[in-house]
């Protein structure tokens, strides 16, 4: 057989790739998130961000959802993030990292072309035949050639290989997505929070006045001897416990502008310039709820364990090639001659055309056990990804339920904020008069902060678990201008 046939049957054989062809899971065949029990509406209070909510099935999911809180410092603090937090920066030079490596694995798809020069001098032994045509012993030798090597990827070995890297970098991608919805969830939640921690430090000041007031009208009152000693010792200690609560509120505030700082890429003594109060938000009423066989193709955690099992499946088809017979060409040409001006004159040029075909004849079940190796390591993803899947359904229920309790236990609070202030008003009001004892207004006193501070926290929930569906229903990166989940697919076709 000719060269030149061989060559053609080594490129026919080449068209085919060893190992399983990968077939992206189906979504899981359900309707809904939540049992039927859950309400399409929460319930709503009289008070601010106290609105009913309405799941809207199937509307789409806005990639700049945080704007639906029509805060402006918000949308400030996360443009600036987004811009400035440096694990996007890693993020994206990961994607780059994996998106380098499938291009130099592409590069085994062409020839080695390598050029070479090799110039010497030397002086053989007189004991054996001169190595020149010559006599002489002494002489100067160049030698200048190029040489071609080429590896037939005969059993798709080196395209399995490309495949999995392509795997692999369609992982980071979603990753990098993954990093912008962590991102943009943090900055949401540390604003909510910062607003939270205000008002529980406003609530906690209110009560402080009112002690005050209260320990003021008894210290007078025992001055005229209306009331004992007791008295006025126990609302002393009523307002050294309030104030007892500010400093921890304030320790978790400052910490939380230091988060703040660092999640929009800023050092800690660069205090934000933003600045959030419960007020400021507004809790979005209509949430846009996708259908659930879309979620698959919206979480980038599930996207990016599905490329993880892509990987893993190319990388059988990697294992099996390595145990077929391996072929190599390679080629040669050059000159050698005692005089650079000569090297390819006359008879100095010199040519070489080499097949080669290895095959593995005993490895002691090396190979054979890598090949299981990867069929392990398969299963393995496959089982991680039916686990991220279930994670992500999981999220979503959680946060659907925990929106419903989110709003029957705001509209409790603030009916128990409101007795409990009625409460503590008539108390002090009786107690100008000396119709109540200490303990009296004590528990009045007491009641009332838990109410206010357990108000103030289930407005915060309504707006962080708000939140908190968005990222679980994905973040709607896929409706982002800028966004490059195409790239990887691109690339794949090249």
């Amino acid at each position: 057989m000719s060269a030149a046939a061989a060559l053609s049957a080594v490129a026919l054989m080449s068209g085919c790739a060893v190992g399983p062809n990968f077939r992206r899971p189906a979504a899981p065949p359900v309707d809904g998130y939540a049992r039927p029990s859950l309400a399409a509406k929460t319930a709503s209070a009289d008070v601010a961000g106290g609105e009913a909510q309405r799941l809207v099935h199937g509307q789409d999911l806005p990639h700049d959802w945080w704007a639906l809180f029509q805060s402006p410092p918000l949308n400030s603090l996360v443009e600036r993030a987004l811009k400035a937090n440096p694990t996007l920066v890693a993020a994206q030079q990961a994607l780059r990292q994996a998106m380098e490596l499938v291009a130099a694995q592409r590069g085994l798809f062409y020839p080695t072309v390598q050029g070479s020069f090799s110039p010497s001098y030397q002086r053989s032994s007189a004991t054996l035949a001169p190595p020149l045509n010559s006599d002489r012993l002494t002489y100067s030798l160049y030698t200048a050639q190029v040489t071609v090597a080429f590896t037939p990827d005969v059993f798709g070995g080196n395209r399995r290989q490309v495949e999995s890297l392509l795997g692999q970098a369609e992982a980071q991608r979603f990753q990098l997505e993954a990093a912008y919805v962590t991102l943009t969830s943090n900055v949401v939640a540390a604003a909510v929070q910062e607003a939270s921690l205000g008002a529980q430090l406003a609530a906690i000041k209110e009560i402080v006045s009112i002690v005050t007031r209260s320990l003021d009208l008894v210290r007078r009152q025992f001055q005229f001897g209306a009331v004992a000693g007791l008295e006025v010792a126990a609302q002393e200690t009523a307002l050294a416990q309030v104030k007892q609560t500010l400093p921890p509120l304030q320790k978790q505030r400052e910490q939380n502008r230091n988060l703040l700082a660092a999640l929009a890429g800023r050092l800690p003594s660069d205090d934000p310039e933003e600045t959030f109060e419960l007020a400021s938000f507004h809790l979005p009423t209509d949430l846009p709820v996708s259908v659930p066989s879309r979620l698959v193709e919206q979480r980038p955690d599930v996207r990016a364990a599905e490329a993880q099992l892509h990987a893993a499946s190319a990388q059988i088809g990697v294992a099996v090639a390595s145990r077929l017979p391996q072929f190599t060409i390679t080629g040669a040409f050059g000159g050698t001659s005692t005089n650079v001006a000569t090297m390819f004159a006359n008879s100095n040029p010199f040519w070489s055309i080499i097949g080669n075909v290895a095959q593995s004849l005993f490895d002691a079940g090396t190979l054979w056990h890598r090949q299981r190796a990867a069929e392990a390591a398969f299963e393995q993803a496959a089982a991680q990804y039916r686990s991220t899947v279930l994670t992500a359904f999981q999220n979503v229920a959680d946060v659907l339920y925990a929106l419903q309790a989110d709003a029957e236990s705001l509209t409790a609070a603030v009916a128990a904020e409101r007795a409990a202030r009625r409460t503590l008003a008539i108390t002090l009001k009786q107690q100008e008069f000396g119709a109540v004892n200490y303990l009296a207004l004590l528990s009045a006193q007491q009641v009332y902060q838990q109410t206010l501070i357990t108000r103030v926290q289930a407005q915060a929930n309504r707006l962080a678990d708000t939140a908190a569906l968005f990222q679980a229903l994905g973040g709607g990166w896929w409706n982002r201008p800028d966004s490059a989940a195409r790239t990887i697919g691109q690339a794949s076709e090249r």
